[in-house]
């Protein structure tokens, strides 16, 4: 037998300890199987984005954006942003049965947030499906984008995994090649070795139903090599030392994730650090099962957590089932009896409504029963909104005449808007206000538009009406000053004897008077008692009957009245006569409450208030009936010129 050169001898131990990590594969393949070969899918963490403060347009707008990037990789902020925008048109539809008595049935959505290839509560069909919005159609669109993106990406996937089966194929066929004819030389074939365990690495997964077979035929094919190349102990020695110290590490991170405040964190680390144990290979035999046991029971405690983390939950799933349950009991309680008047029909929908917002608070149910307890739910308040939508129909004619009632208050208060005796005014349309309020419900369509009508009117009354009263303020210290003139002017003004003239200088200091406007209403009831008060003085100390002088002035304005006096005459004749019809009819009034009042102290105080009423009213009487006599004899005078004149 030749004896070996040393030369041959080391370049053969130097290729031996390269190929060391080979080995350690190829024994952990054996003991884990087919799966430690396989390149775990790694799919890139998503950024957290909170989309709970964003509106329906917003929402459109970042799935517009996430579409922009690859499928792989918004798959959860995608589902974040359905899960947000499902609520949103559950509250909007709420709002609008709230704001039309005949709208459809809002729908509520659950809890779960439904993964890609589940159907979520607000995916179901609902009465308003066919009045979305512009808003509401782009954003079902991005959605329908998006799933075919996804089922495209899924596609090629399956298309890659079949193109990885025959590259994975083709470096079996390599391997056994290598296998029949590897040479003495070790180099070289170690090298064509690690290349074809390289490429093999970095081909990606396979089809599930290849992958048995495919790792069956790939392993025999190492163990045919390795046994060609008759590994010696020593190398092996060194490998496990080392696979050793790495599966230390894995422990020492196995029980640190026992820490980890998150149980779904803590578990998707431990799946990560059972796939690196198993791509490691064997340890020494004697320290195997401690290392192992080191791992296995912080793995188990992780476990352990993520197990009483998923019984809690699934306790508190079957307590929210429980809450549901009573829910839909209230509900069909509810819906038993079908209203018969529009307050009993909007009773019913307000209590659904709490029910519906406390259904909104409670959390998730277990999946296998969370669709049907949700139809239940959603199917007696859809079906009180159709029923409710087809008794206001029946009504639509009461709403026609409502619609009616509102647009003639509507005209009335747009002919208020350009009076000024806003006293009378602003009363006027208060009341139009309180009657619009006893007026029922209008049609939908017509509601927003003829409220807007009616309180613009109102509102420009108003806005007039203050910016009046506010230049009106702006004056009141001037004219304050004013009247303190004229009180003073008249405190020191001195009578004569001739009664006419007295009459007409009283008569020109209450023109002036009273031609001055408003003052400030702290000062108001002052100035008014200080300058009636002087005026019932002067009426006293010249011995001037109120009457004597109020007739006069009625006289006054007779004459004044010019061409207009026939005019004139004849309208105040009218007004005079109603007044003193209007107070005559309150004498009787008043006269017959007072047979009523029984002898009492309080009885007593109130025959002296009536009876002073009653003497006002009298006095008033006489005063408009003093009135009348003056326009018939202003009559007759303007009769008598007439016919000097034809003469």
């Amino acid at each position: 037998m030749e004896e070996n050169n040393p030369m041959q001898v080391d370049t053969m131990q130097d290729a031996m300890v390269d190929v060391t990590t080979n080995v350690s594969d190829m024994e952990a393949a054996n003991q884990q199987g087919p799966e430690a070969t396989e390149t775990p899918a790694v799919t890139p963490a998503e950024p957290e984005v909170d989309y709970s403060a964003m509106s329906r347009e917003e929402l459109v707008e970042a799935l517009r954006a996430l579409l922009t990037d690859e499928v792989q990789n918004i798959k959860h902020r995608v589902a974040a942003i359905r899960s947000h925008w499902d609520k949103l048109m559950m509250d909007e539809n709420n709002n609008v049965q709230h704001a039309a008595e005949a709208a459809p049935a809002t729908e509520a959505e659950e809890q779960n947030v439904p993964s890609d290839d589940t159907t979520s509560e607000n995916d179901q069909p609902s009465q308003n499906d066919d009045k979305e919005d512009a808003v509401a159609h782009e954003f079902r669109k991005l959605v329908a984008r998006y799933r075919e993106m996804r089922n495209r990406y899924i596609e090629q996937l399956e298309e890659q995994k079949r193109r990885n089966l025959a590259s994975k194929q083709a470096l079996i066929e390599e391997l056994r090649e290598l296998v029949e004819n590897a040479e003495e030389q070790v180099r070289p074939a170690l090298d064509r070795f690690n290349s074809i365990q390289e490429r093999w690495k970095a081909i990606g997964d396979v089809p599930r139903e290849e992958m048995n077979d495919l790792w069956q035929n790939y392993h025999f094919q190492i163990e045919q090599f390795f046994g060609k190349l008759k590994i010696n102990r020593e190398l092996r020695a060194l490998d496990q030392k080392r696979n050793l110290e790495e599966k230390i590490v894995l422990c020492e991170r196995a029980e640190e994730l026992i820490m980890e405040p998150s149980v779904n964190k803590a578990f998707k680390g431990l799946q990560e650090l059972r796939a690196r144990w198993k791509e490691i290979g064997p340890v020494p035999v004697e320290q195997n099962e401690e290392i192992w046991q080191r791992f296995c029971a912080a793995a188990n405690e992780v476990d352990r957590r993520r197990r009483e983390y998923y019984e809690q939950r699934k306790e508190e799933y079957d307590n929210n089932l429980l809450a549901k349950q009573a829910l839909v009991e209230k509900a069909t309680e509810l819906t038993e009896k079908r209203p018969d008047s529009t307050k009993e029909w909007n009773e019913v929908t307000t209590a659904l409504d709490e029910l519906l917002k406390m259904w909104k608070t409670i959390g998730p149910v277990p999946r296998e029963v969370n669709e049907e307890i949700w139809q239940r739910f959603k199917g007696l308040i859809d079906k009180h909104y159709s029923d409710k939508k087809e008794y206001f129909s029946s009504i639509r004619d009461e709403q026609e005449a409502n619609y009616q009632k509102k647009v003639e208050l509507c005209l009335k208060a747009e002919a208020i808007v350009g009076r000024e005796d806003w006293k009378k005014a602003t009363q006027e349309l208060i009341e139009l206000q309180q009657e619009w309020k006893t007026i029922g419900a209008t049609s939908r369509k017509v509601s927003e538009k003829v409220w807007h009508r009616f309180r613009k009117a109102c509102d420009a009354f108003f806005a007039k009406k203050s910016e009046f009263f506010e230049e009106r303020r702006s004056s009141e210290e001037e004219n304050l000053a004013k009247k303190e003139a004229i009180l003073a002017e008249l405190k020191a003004h001195v009578f004569g004897d001739n009664k006419d003239e007295n009459l007409s200088a009283i008569k020109d200091f209450q023109r002036r008077w009273a031609e001055v406007g408003f003052v400030p209403m702290a000062d108001k009831e002052r100035l008014h008692k200080e300058f009636r008060g002087e005026i019932d003085r002067i009426f006293e100390q010249l011995k001037i009957n109120a009457r004597e002088a109020e007739e006069t002035a009625y006289r006054q304005r007779i004459q004044n009245a010019g061409g207009d006096a026939a005019r004139f005459v004849m309208n105040e004749k009218q007004e005079l006569q109603e007044r003193i019809e209007k107070l005559r009819s309150d004498l009787a009034l008043w006269e017959n409450n007072l047979g009523f009042l029984a002898n009492s102290k309080q009885a007593d105080l109130l025959k002296q208030e009536f009876e002073k009423k009653m003497q006002g009213a009298r006095q008033q009487i006489a005063l408009l009936q003093a009135k009348i006599r003056i326009l018939i004899d202003a009559e007759k005078a303007e009769k008598a010129d007439k016919n000097s004149d034809n003469q």
